[in-house]
């Protein structure tokens, strides 16, 4: 522990709260919140640290910290002073938005309007609602269902009584009730006001009974026009039901959290459930700033969503448990059942929400989106420089038969097809995938060399140990360069499934919904296509001056289905009858059978 700080760790209680940390210039660095001040502080200088936070720690001049009286005021504390200070090392939710608010105005007679300002003047504010759209929807929505005025005229009843306003447009295109010349009676607007308010808030079911009921009620007197008229209404607002996503009625109003992880970028999704339809969703991205947990980032977010969104429901769900007491919120984690079902609806809104995030900015700088994924990769291998040319290699070859290789180059994590390179073995006999690729190899940079031409920062192979270890033994052993090497290991159903780098090779961890996983995947496919094709082009070229090329009305497809099945020439040749009759029907079998009997 420094020396320095001791004094001030010696003071700390053992009790919630949120402690800062400052720079030499006296500047705030970061905000973090504990539920055990001592504990959380110290653990910063008592161990040692790595990556980020040790840069972090090796700035703290000093630091400073509030006692409060529970974790949860601890969590809304904290994010109240990052958000307030914007500390360098603290995460932050990527989302500088003004959001939009449904506003029902404190007036005699209520206007209902979209305002991006929050006023304390008394009116009654809704949201805020993810995006402009969604607002727009459901005041359309109100607009159809009820007679809302829209004017800014400020109206009173005593001068609705001397007859002072005169009715607009919307009045004689039915889109107002024309309160302003006294067609609707105060009480009777704020009745109507009450129903709009119940529908903002998702409580349509209530909504719909009395709209049901007074439906009934105009048929049971013979009222049809007036009946007709709240059918009309009752559809309307039916098909926006309908619309929304109903998971169970029997799920009030509960807040969903849901997150996807991708290296320094994390994804939430927040959706607000009302009568078991989602009323609100929307997703946020973060960036790491330190080695933060999903567990960290997402009680972050849960704390931030639930507060901008001034949500007052008393029931999170969400994927894991927190470390951290959210005070009277009682947190979810189903493991089936409606609420598992809205949970994987929350994970599938956070991944189509981070790829659609990724193909934006691919399309938009694609160029700087490619160097963000090799700088990952640079980080994660602790290469000596940015790996902008990528080789790999990959083996072929049918029963011994027909070997060759093929090298496939990225630059700058895109493809270089005028660098791909075919080979055909020369100088080993059979199938010896080490000795294969030891020729390519050596032939490859030593042609390279011989030329003086840049070579690459990472060579990688389709293989396990055992083929970065023939690379390594041509490289550093043989021809002396320094070029760092990886491998690529694939699963039983030929899908990538580790990254191995170093000597001894170890994996390296990658996520399978990584950029870096992807990148790799990709140069694994495209050589393992392009040697395939070589492979087959030769493999053809051998076929058509084989013996079964002079079989006549035997064509190249049988021939091919043969020696897939029986694996030569020489077992086709013993095959029985019976046997080749099986693989190819009884007409060319025998062609076959009496091609090699006669």
């Amino acid at each position: 522990m420094r020396g320095d700080l001791k004094p001030i760790l010696a003071t700390i209680p053992n009790k919630p709260g949120v402690y800062r940390y400052y720079d030499k210039d006296g500047n705030l660095i970061y905000v973090g919140k504990a539920k055990n001040l001592k504990r959380r502080v110290s653990s910063y200088f008592n161990k040692e640290q790595t990556g980020k936070t040790k840069v972090l720690v090796s700035r703290i001049a000093d630091f400073k910290f509030i006692v409060v009286e529970s974790e949860s005021e601890a969590l809304l504390l904290e994010n109240n002073l990052i958000k307030q200070y914007k500390p360098r090392y603290n995460i932050m939710l990527k989302d500088d938005k003004t959001y939009p608010w449904i506003c029902v105005k404190n007036e005699p007679f209520p206007r209902v309007f979209l305002t991006r300002r929050k006023l304390n003047d008394g009116s009654d504010y809704y949201g805020p609602y993810p995006s402009v759209r969604t607002a727009h929807v459901l005041l359309d929505l109100l607009g159809q269902l009820y007679q809302i005025r829209t004017c800014k005229t400020t109206l009173t009843e005593a001068n609705i009584e001397k007859g002072k306003y005169r009715v607009c447009l919307d009045y004689h295109i039915h889109k107002c009730a024309g309160s302003c010349v006294g067609n609707v009676s105060r009480e009777d607007y704020q009745q109507m006001i009450q129903k709009v308010k119940e529908i903002i808030r998702g409580n349509l079911q209530g909504v719909l009974k009395e709209m049901k009921s007074q439906m009934m009620d105009h048929a049971s007197r013979m009222e049809f026009e007036e009946a007709q008229v709240i059918k009309e209404k009752y559809e309307l607002l039916e098909n926006y039901r309908s619309r929304s996503t109903v998971v169970s009625s029997t799920i009030h109003n509960v807040d969903v959290f849901s997150y996807v992880d991708s290296e320094s970028l994390f994804y939430v999704n927040y959706m607000k459930v009302v009568e078991g339809a989602v009323v609100q969703s929307h997703t946020v991205e973060m960036k790491r700033k330190l080695e933060e947990s999903a567990e960290e980032l997402l009680l972050f977010a849960v704390t931030d969503l639930r507060q901008q969104f001034e949500s007052s429901s008393q029931e999170v769900v969400l994927p894991m448990k927190l470390d951290f007491d959210l005070g009277e919120v009682e947190v979810t984690v189903p493991q089936r059942g409606d609420k598992m079902k809205l949970l994987e609806l929350s994970r599938r809104n956070a991944l189509q929400y981070r790829m659609d995030v990724e193909k934006q900015r691919t399309l938009v700088d694609p160029e700087r989106h490619q160097k963000r994924v090799l700088n990952q990769l640079k980080e994660m291998l602790h290469l000596p420089v940015v790996p902008e040319i990528i080789e790999c290699f990959d083996n072929s070859n049918f029963q011994g038969d027909y070997p060759v290789a093929a090298m496939v180059q990225f630059v700058n994590g895109k493809p270089n097809k005028s660098a791909y390179r075919h080979f055909n073995i020369k100088t080993v006999v059979g199938a010896d995938d080490y000795a294969s690729m030891k020729e390519v190899v050596r032939r490859r940079y030593s042609r390279l060399l011989e030329e003086e031409k840049p070579l690459p920062n990472l060579i990688v192979t389709d293989g396990g140990k055992g083929q970065m270890e023939v690379v390594r033994q041509v490289i550093e052993d043989e021809l002396h360069v320094e070029i760092a090497i990886a491998g690529l290991v694939k699963d039983d159903r030929h899908r990538t499934r580790e990254l191995l780098y170093g000597f001894p090779p170890k994996e390296v961890g990658i996520k399978p919904d990584s950029e870096i996983f992807r990148l790799m995947t990709h140069i694994q496919d495209e050589v393992h296509r392009f040697a395939i094709t070589h492979h087959r082009k030769q493999f053809e070229k051998g076929f058509m001056h084989s013996e079964m090329a002079d079989i006549k009305g035997i064509g190249k497809a049988t021939a091919e289905k043969l020696l897939l099945e029986l694996k030569s020439v020489k077992a086709i040749k013993e095959a029985s009858l019976e046997s080749l009759t099986s693989l190819i029907g009884p007409a060319k079998a025998k062609l076959v059978f009496d091609h090699f009997r006669c």
